[in-house]
């Protein structure tokens, strides 16, 4: 296993129809769990890497209409 987070700046804070796409989304295999931060307007991703890919994730956030401004890189 190879457990990853990735972070999405949003544009917009998330509508309620955001939300409840995203926990459908919540059971998808290979995600450990999401979360959002209301303060920074970010959204973060915990996943498997060998079991979910990033493009994934990318492609359920357009599909759910989730207004992303970009991804966040980690600090080092």
């Amino acid at each position: 296993m190879t457990f990853m987070t990735v972070t999405y700046e949003l544009q917009d804070r998330l509508k309620p129809e955001q939300f409840r796409a995203l926990g459908q989304f919540a059971n998808t295999y290979g995600l450990q769990r999401f979360r959002f931060d209301e303060k920074t307007n970010r959204l973060h991703f915990d996943y498997d890497a060998s079991r979910l890919r990033e493009t994934v994730l990318e492609h359920v956030l357009r599909d759910a209409r989730i207004p992303v401004l970009r991804r966040v890189l980690p600090q080092a």
